[in-house]
């Protein structure tokens, strides 16, 4: 078998979004990045160039890089999420240019949630102002490790050092409050290029990292031996074919940690143990995987195991439960109460849930305040829920794996995302034997 030892050249991919109120000037930010990076192939600068002439500008306008749609480009606004995907020699890059208005704060959530790194754009002429608050909660909420706060414009405050600190303080302060781990922050002008891919020469008291520099030298990834191993199961494969006639293997790809041959490991829920005895990836035989390869992987003992089980080694076996209180941001326009009928998705395994209660919402623009027992949760609000599941589930809190602490809740009617989870602590009552589903399915 062949021996093999953990890369972390994986680390090289850096995950990152940007955020930032209406006109902050996060897409003219991303478009200088692609543009100055040299990342813009030909023809799209040169499409760029026309459409910037049509609308009577002088210099072309890299907003459009980004802006997409449409609507976007006719309102001078970002809608959807836009990614982005370019690489300098340092490192390559996987960019969610996300939102700025209040409507869309779910579309934040959507872009920041794998991310590893959010920009936050602030306008020197305006200071920190609501959205800048809110993009700072969602972000310490889906506990993204590192923050840049880029404020722009300091061509139009005359590059003046003292609005730049005095910004630079607030924000820290704030994020103090919410948790935040780490705030790096950067003075720009993205329309002119000051300070994103080359210094500028117009703040030559500021000392720091331009914005691309930061980008290629800031840590990511983790040790993945930090983490416990969890690998939920997409598809069994049983060819069944002369060649391979007992073969069964159970696929899919590690979320967290590194799984070994020879580790025990419990399936979950059922609680079934065995002994890892071989691990395939791409047609190879490996003795030691590790997220978030996607590998295929043997077990010692014929158990019951199906799409939507859990593997984990049985010394770092996450707890089940039927009961889960969770942080969530809903994302629909049809509003959730106590007593919907939701759809969990965990993973690969979807199960039914009901909303027992609505513990609070967080008011995001009263420096988040708790206002209780809301009667519902609308679009972009974010609160806290408690839900019975039919079923129990090996979910991990949400500080421990983003991988396996996260959720959706789905409309059982036709399918459509609802909300976004945040899984908290279990509850000390853990109902992994009791409370089986019956009468219409639904009361558990």
């Amino acid at each position: 078998m062949t021996t093999t030892t953990i890369d972390t050249s994986a680390t090289s991919l850096l995950r990152f979004a940007t955020a930032g109120s209406v006109d902050d000037g996060k897409s003219t930010l991303v478009g200088r990045l692609l543009h100055d990076s040299k990342s813009v192939l030909a023809d799209q600068l040169e499409a760029v160039e026309t459409a910037s002439r049509n609308r009577g500008q002088q210099a072309p306008d890299l907003a459009l890089l980004t802006d997409g749609l449409r609507a976007e480009r006719e309102q001078g606004i970002t809608i959807d999420v836009a990614y982005r995907y370019f690489a300098t020699p340092r490192r390559r890059f996987i960019l969610a240019d996300t939102p700025g208005h209040v409507q869309y704060t779910r579309n934040m959530v959507t872009g920041a949630s794998t991310a590893e790194l959010t920009i936050i754009l602030v306008d020197a002429r305006n200071g920190v102002v609501e959205q800048t608050r809110r993009h700072a909660a969602v972000a310490a909420l889906l506990r993204v490790p590192h923050i840049v706060l880029a404020v722009n414009k300091m061509d139009l405050v005359d590059h003046a050092e003292p609005v730049f600190a005095r910004i630079a303080e607030e924000f820290t302060a704030y994020a103090t409050q919410l948790g935040l781990p780490e705030v790096t922050a950067i003075p720009i002008s993205a329309l002119n290029g000051d300070n994103v891919v080359e210094p500028s020469a117009h703040m030559d008291w500021y000392g720091g990292p331009t914005v691309l520099e930061h980008l290629e030298t800031v840590p990511v990834g983790t040790d993945p031996s930090d983490a416990p191993a969890r690998f939920p199961v997409q598809y069994v494969i049983r060819p069944q074919t002369a060649a391979h006639p007992d073969y069964r293997g159970y696929a899919g790809q590690i979320a967290s940690g590194v799984l070994r041959v020879g580790d025990p490991v419990t399936v979950l829920p059922s609680g079934l143990t065995s002994t890892i005895t071989g691990i395939d990836a791409l047609g190879r035989a490996m003795d030691v995987a590790w997220a978030p390869q996607s590998v295929t992987l043997l077990l010692a003992d014929d158990v019951d195991i199906s799409r939507g089980d859990l593997i984990t080694p049985t010394a770092a076996a996450p707890t089940t439960t039927q009961d889960v209180e969770a942080t969530i941001c809903h994302l629909h326009e049809r509003p959730l109460k106590v007593g919907d009928r939701v759809l969990l998705k965990h993973t690969t395994r979807t199960v039914k849930a009901i909303v027992k209660a609505l513990p609070y919402r967080i008011d995001l623009t009263h420096d988040l305040a708790h206002q209780d027992l809301p009667e519902e949760l609308g679009v972009n609000d974010i609160g806290t829920v408690v839900l019975r599941i039919s079923e129990p589930l090996p979910l991990d809190p949400y500080a421990v794996s983003r991988q396996t602490g996260s959720f959706l809740l789905i409309d059982p009617a036709d399918g459509t995302t609802l909300t976004a989870g945040m899984a908290g602590e279990a509850f000390a009552r853990n109902a992994s034997a009791e409370g089986a589903a019956h009468g219409d399915g639904w009361d558990f």
